[in-house]
């Protein structure tokens, strides 16, 4: 094999952003050429952006990719470069590769399986190419090879799979390539971030490297493109079965490019992160994107000094201080587009009194822990903290109610509204901050209170984005206690010495969440055998019972209480702001798990419950 060098690069995209979009690909180009690549490859849709959705429908988007990748081909002087766009042939749309030459197009190659499953809809945009067709198409008065090709460069043979291509196992393209006898795959994806998912692709990658005796290069989209998915930005090499080369994840830098040499030697990869460490890195990344792309100056938190809204402080530091040490202060200000002047000699916690502005609303039901929780937090961060009560607020609501429904309103008779009206309270006080402001307001739901619906709709749901929405309370809390000596944030020891609850009960009512509901540790059981793996609740109490410290009984009570209130609550689920895709399986409608809003409730199922 003669001597090759290639290189891999990551791009943040971000879709119609069709300037910004090129020219992260243009600066990608020159580093790979300082370095002397022969092969630069990019990740899948790079010029467009993964996250277009409909876009791709339309006649104009795709005609508008080639015209930019014709745009790119002038650049391309003395090495090859590959690039992901979609392409319209009559009333198809493909979803392709177009490898281009010292300014020459060579050719477009097709992905042949689409993802469809979880946060993936391919099929709505997409036609998957048939393996071995060859066409061509005319681009820009030439006729230009089309479909399943492979290519040679240096007397090297290379070819693709395109993302899903991978990961179809017997009938993935790996195969039909190897009897081609290629010598170099790639693989440009757009492949979501989820924690602990990189160990899986990294073990995919090496084992493809073995099985296809082959270079197996990878390279993925970075950044939260399009609001929900973030994309972990990896580049992985691997050959005989060894991973030679890996990057460093979720870079807030705007491309990422990483060059090897073909020869059986290791370039030092980067380690994998622990999931707590990813969910530090990918939620920051994630709101970073968010705020700079939704041209937001900052972020408003109703502060309540319990976990959920303490994480998401946490997490809105966590994107300062990584944000400055990645990209310095200057570089990170002017990506942000804020105005910001240093007035004293720590800019990590200034910055963030800029950019995280937060509230504590009691209640007469509030109590002194939480306050001094909230506001020992905020001050340990740098946050800008207020605190109000909104008991007025509260009362003239139950006495304008009581006057039209001509009684009072009781605790035995009216529990949830009474809890409901002060969450929906704090509402429109925190939205007025976030209007003076110009920034997102964070809403505070998790998870495990989505499955549930334990959480009040128009209150602690409101929010231009819901950071923890798609992560579980049962992480949360043992996320807290490890980030407070991990990330050493020591502001969290009031926060992780309390119990979870609402605060929305009278005190002596002792309300905590897990009594309202059940232990989080089994809701994250329940929700994992019926959300992730789709079993019946009969399936669920035979795989658990063995495993569960509670007797049968009570755990077919919560088995129903959790199937009762998931189907009785999916209409809030379609209403929470939009989240970020973090874990294995999320509960959003629009990206992961789709419910009807009106249905029987499981009474059959949890019926035939009982008789197990």
């Amino acid at each position: 094999m003669a001597p090759l060098k290639i290189a891999c690069a990551t791009v943040n995209q971000t879709p119609l952003d069709w300037e910004g979009n090129l020219s992260h690909i243009i600066q990608a180009l020159e580093v790979a050429k300082k370095e002397k690549a022969d092969i630069v490859c990019f990740p899948e849709l790079s010029i467009t952006g993964y996250g277009s959705e409909d876009l791709f429908l339309s006649y104009w988007f795709p005609k508008k990719a080639l015209a930019k990748l014709l745009k790119l081909i002038p650049q391309c002087e003395g090495i090859t470069a590959v690039v992901g766009l979609p392409v319209r042939i009559q009333e198809k749309v493909f979803n392709t590769v177009a490898v281009i030459e010292n300014q020459k197009l060579l050719g477009f190659v097709a992905k042949q399986y689409m993802a469809i499953d979880g946060v993936h809809y391919e099929f709505r945009w997409f036609t998957p190419w048939q393996a071995h067709e060859k066409i061509e198409i005319e681009v820009d008065g030439q006729k230009i090879p089309f479909g399943d090709l492979t290519f040679h460069k240096k007397g090297v043979h290379y070819g693709f799979e395109i993302c899903e291509d991978a990961w179809r196992g017997p009938i993935r393209p790996g195969y039909r390539l190897k009897d081609r006898k290629i010598d170099l795959i790639f693989n440009p994806s757009a492949s979501h971030f989820a924690m602990n998912k990189t160990k899986e692709r990294k073990d995919l990658i090496e084992t493809s490297s073995k099985i296809f005796n082959c270079y197996y290069a990878y390279a993925n989209l970075l950044g939260n493109e399009a609001g929900r998915m973030i994309f972990d930005g990896e580049i992985l090499l691997a050959k005989g079965g060894k991973l030679l080369g890996r990057n460093q994840l979720l870079s807030f830098q705007d491309f990422q490019v990483l060059t090897f040499d073909l020869e059986d030697k290791l370039q030092a990869p980067a380690q994998i992160l622990s999931k707590e460490w990813e969910f530090v890195q990918a939620s920051s990344l994630g709101l970073f994107d968010y705020l700079r792309k939704s041209k937001s100056k900052g972020f408003v938190l109703s502060l309540s000094g319990g976990a959920d809204s303490s994480t998401i402080a946490v997490l809105v530091a966590e994107m300062v201080r990584r944000g400055i040490q990645e990209l310095g202060l200057e570089r990170f200000i002017q990506k942000l587009g804020i105005s910001f002047e240093l007035q004293t000699t720590d800019p990590e916690k200034e910055l963030v009194g800029k950019l995280l502005t937060t509230a504590y609303q009691g209640t007469r039901n509030s109590s002194d822990d939480t306050f001094n929780s909230a506001k020992t937090l905020a001050e340990s961060l740098g946050a800008k903290f207020y605190a109000w009560t909104i008991d007025e607020e509260v009362q003239s609501y139950t006495q304008k109610i009581e006057v039209a429904i001509g009684r009072k309103l009781t605790w035995d008779q009216d529990d949830i509204t009474l809890q409901n009206i002060q969450a929906r309270s704090r509402s429109p006080i925190i939205w007025m901050l976030a209007n003076l402001n110009n920034a997102l307001l964070l809403s505070t739901s998790n998870r495990s209170e989505g499955d549930v619906g334990y959480a009040t709709m128009d209150g602690d749901t409101s929010g231009s984005i819901s950071p923890i929405a798609a992560v579980d309370k049962h992480f949360i809390l043992h996320w807290l206690q490890w980030a407070e000596k991990n990330l050493d944030r020591p502001g969290l020891s009031a926060v992780n010495s309390l119990t979870p609850t609402a605060e929305l009960r009278p005190i002596e009512r002792t309300q905590t969440d897990e009594k309202d509901l059940m232990p989080y540790s089994l809701i994250v059981e329940i929700e994992k055998l019926a959300i992730r793996d789709r079993r019946s609740p009969g399936d669920i109490f035979l795989l658990i019972k063995e495993e569960i410290e509670v007797d049968d009984a009570q755990l077919k009570e919560y088995i129903k209480k959790f199937f009762r209130l998931w189907s009785r609550n999916q209409w809030k689920r379609e209403r929470l702001a939009p989240s970020f895709h973090l874990d294995e399986f999320n509960v959003d409608p629009k990206t992961w798990y789709r419910f009807p809003i009106l249905s029987g409730g499981y009474e059959e199922e949890l019926k035939e419950l009982d008789q197990l």
